[in-house]
């Protein structure tokens, strides 16, 4: 009979512990809570739950910004301007002064729903489980096909049918690798958000197992920039994937 030795029962041991560690980490993070309301048909309540928060979140920072509106901004309302500011002045750029007439609602409702989303799960939180909506393909998906469902109501609108032209450019036979390319791009905005939201939680969720508040602290201030960035580069994409609309009407003008 082979005797296992002490290293190798040693790192069995460490293998396991870490193991238990990522296995409780990922069951802290990922969304619990599922009910099935159809047969095969689930519903996650706790992404449910934190989506409305999300929303609740993003309509009291309108209304706190709106409610007393002052000639000099200061508060809730400076901060809000900074950032409508911003996104008209990447929305000027690629889209024009009509496209973001037209796209500014829609612009910073997004960017709003997902940069808060994306913070509520990088929070520190006592007693309470707090996990990002976005760390939820279906969250993430829904967005994306929300984007993908929006640019063609809005090229629709603004071009009639000449819009579906581009699916057969330069030429018919594209036809079928147009489509692919049509339902891929909402498919990839889904798993980029997705993926790099649920690595920082799970990574968030690890190093406080591991060593409590001083290393997580630092990775929190580090998360929250990447929140804001998966935001900011689930908008930019949003907004290039219009601009191809309001370039194609300013041309015909």
């Amino acid at each position: 009979m082979f005797r296992v030795s002490d290293k190798k029962q040693k790192f069995c041991k460490g293998s396991d512990k870490n193991m238990g560690i990522a296995e409780a980490a990922s069951s802290e993070v990922i969304h619990y809570g599922t009910t099935e309301v159809l047969p095969g048909i689930s519903l996650n309540m706790q992404t449910i739950y934190m989506s409305w928060l999300t929303m609740l979140i993003v309509a009291a920072l309108v209304f706190a910004a709106t409610r007393r509106v002052q000639e000099i901004p200061y508060g809730i309302q400076n901060l809000m301007e900074i950032i409508i500011e911003w996104l008209e002045k990447l929305m000027d750029a690629n889209l024009g002064v009509e496209g973001r007439r037209v796209a500014t609602p829609f612009i910073l409702t997004l960017f709003l729903y997902i940069f808060v989303g994306n913070e509520l799960g990088l929070m520190p939180s006592v007693g309470v489980h707090l996990s990002s909506p976005t760390n939820d393909i279906n969250v993430a998906l829904g967005l994306s096909i929300t984007v993908a469902i929006a640019t063609y109501i809005i090229g629709v609108i603004q071009q009639g049918p000449k819009y579906f032209k581009h699916l057969v450019t330069p030429f018919a036979l594209m036809l079928p690798l147009n489509i692919i390319e049509e339902l891929a791009k909402p498919l990839t905005m889904a798993l980029r958000l997705f993926g790099n939201i649920l690595a920082g939680e799970i990574l968030l969720a690890v190093l406080y197992m591991l060593v409590p508040w001083v290393v997580p602290n630092l990775w929190i201030g580090f998360s929250l920039i990447i929140g804001f960035l998966q935001a900011f580069i689930f908008t930019m994409l949003t907004v290039i994937a219009l601009a191809p609309i309001f370039k194609q009407v300013h041309s015909n003008k």
